[in-house]
C-alpha cells in the first residue's frame, strides 16, 4: 500500500549509515528525535462573527485575523461553514484512496496524470526527502468529474466550501491591508486553485527524515483540516513550535503570494510535517491561487519586492528546486532599488 520509500531511497539511507559508521562530518540537521519542540494551540478565530455578529463583533473579527497574519502567519478558525460531517466524510474518503495497492493508486485513474506524486524526487540527502505521498488535485478536476462516487462528491463539497471560506478571508485581509478586496474573485480561477490529500506512513528514522521538509505555500493562502495524529511545526520567534491539533478547527496560513501582496504586513513562515515511527497521519489542503498571468504587485511606497507574475514565480521555485534541490522563493523577487 504504502510508497518503495526503502527500495527508492536506499542510497541515501544506506550512506547515512555508512557516514555515521565512519564518522563522517555531515551538515547539521535541523531536528532530532530527542529534540524539546514546544506545543502550542494557534490563534482561534470564530469566523461566524463575520456573517452573525453586530457590527462591532465583525469588525473585531476581521482585527482578529489581520493580527494573526501578521504576527503568527497560522490561525485556527471555528464555525467557519464547513460540517464536521463533511470534514469527517473527506478524512474517511481519502484514507480508502491511499489503502490502495501502490501500482493502483500511482496509476489512478480517478484525477488526471501527475495527480499522484510520493517522495522527492530530486532529493540527494535524507535532510531533502519528504516521507509522505498525496495527491494533487486542481479544482477542475474536481468540478469537472462526472464519476459520482461518494470520492467525487465529498471532494466537490470540501474544496467548494472551502473556496467560499478562502475568498472571505482573503477579502478581509486585503482590506485590512489597504488592498483591493475584489482581486481575488478577479484574479483566483479554478484551474490553478487546488486540492492536496496528504498521507504520511510510519517512518522507521524519524530523526532523520522529515514528513514534509521545511517550506513556505506558493499562494495566497491555504486551508488545512488534519487528523489529530500531530506532527505540523512552524516557526515563531526564530523557533520551531509544534501545533496542538485540535478537532474543531481548520488551520489558515499566509502563503508567499500574499506576503508579496501586502508588501510584507502578512507573513508567509516556513513550516513542515515530522514524521512518526508508529501511528500514520492524514490531512486535506486547499490552496488559493491566482492564475498564471496574475501580476503580484507589491503595496506601498517602498515596494519589498518586485512586480511578478504567478506563471514567472512558479517556474522560478520548480528551477531552483530541480536544480538546488530546494525551493528558495520570494527572495528570487526582492526588489533591488530599495
Amino acid at each position: 500500500m504504502d510508497p518503495p520509500f526503502n527500495e527508492t531511497y536506499k542510497t541515501l539511507l544506506y550512506k547515512q549509515i555508512k557516514n555515521t559508521e565512519n564518522n563522517v562530518p555531515h551538515i547539521p540537521f535541523s531536528f532530532h528525535v530527542t529534540d524539546v519542540v514546544e506545543e502550542v494551540e494557534l490563534p482561534v478565530i470564530d469566523v461566524s462573527r463575520l456573517i452573525d455578529g453586530a457590527e462591532k463583533e465583525r469588525e473585531k473579527c476581521k482585527q482578529d485575523i489581520a493580527r494573526a497574519s501578521r504576527e503568527w502567519g497560522f490561525f485556527q478558525v471555528i464555525n467557519h461553514g464547513i460540517s464536521m460531517d463533511v470534514l469527517e466524510k473527506m478524512r474517511q474518503e481519502q484514507i480508502r484512496v491511499f489503502r490502495e495497492p501502490f501500482d493502483k493508486k500511482s496509476k489512478s485513474e480517478k484525477f488526471s496524470t501527475g495527480s499522484y506524486r510520493w517522495g522527492t524526487p530530486s532529493a540527494t540527502c535524507l535532510q531533502q526527502l519528504s516521507w509522505s505521498e498525496a495527491f494533487h488535485v486542481p479544482m477542475t478536476d474536481i468540478s469537472d468529474n462526472k464519476d459520482f462516487t461518494t470520492l467525487s462528491s465529498t471532494m466537490e463539497k470540501f474544496a467548494s466550501e472551502s473556496e467560499a471560506l478562502a475568498y472571505t478571508l482573503a477579502e478581509v485581509l486585503a482590506e485590512k491591508s489597504g488592498r483591493k478586496s475584489s482581486f481575488f474573485k478577479e484574479n483566483c480561477v479554478r484551474n490553478t486553485c487546488y486540492l492536496r490529500m496528504n498521507h504520511y506512513p510510519p517512518c522507521p528514522k524519524p530523526s532523520e527524515v522529515y514528513g514534509l521538509m521545511p517550506h513556505t505555500d506558493s499562494d495566497f493562502l491555504t486551508i488545512l483540516y488534519q487528523d489529530q495524529v500531530g506532527g505540523l511545526q512552524l516557526i515563531k520567534d526564530n523557533r520551531w513550535i509544534a501545533v496542538k491539533p485540535n478537532p474543531c478547527t481548520l488551520i489558515i496560513n499566509i502563503g508567499d503570494l500574499f506576503q508579496a501582496w501586502s508588501n510584507g504586513i502578512y507573513k508567509s513562515v516556513e513550516h513542515r510535517v515530522m514524521t512518526n515511527p508508529t501511528v500514520e497521519r492524514f490531512s486535506t489542503a486547499y490552496f488559493l491561487c491566482p492564475s498564471y498571468d496574475a501580476v503580484i504587485e507589491c503595496s506601498g511606497d517602498c515596494p519589498a519586492y518586485r512586480n511578478f507574475s504567478f506563471g514567472e514565480f512558479r517556474q522560478q521555485v520548480q528551477e531552483d528546486v530541480k536544480k538546488l534541490g530546494y525551493k528558495v522563493g520570494l527572495p528570487r523577487f526582492i526588489n533591488d532599488l530599495y
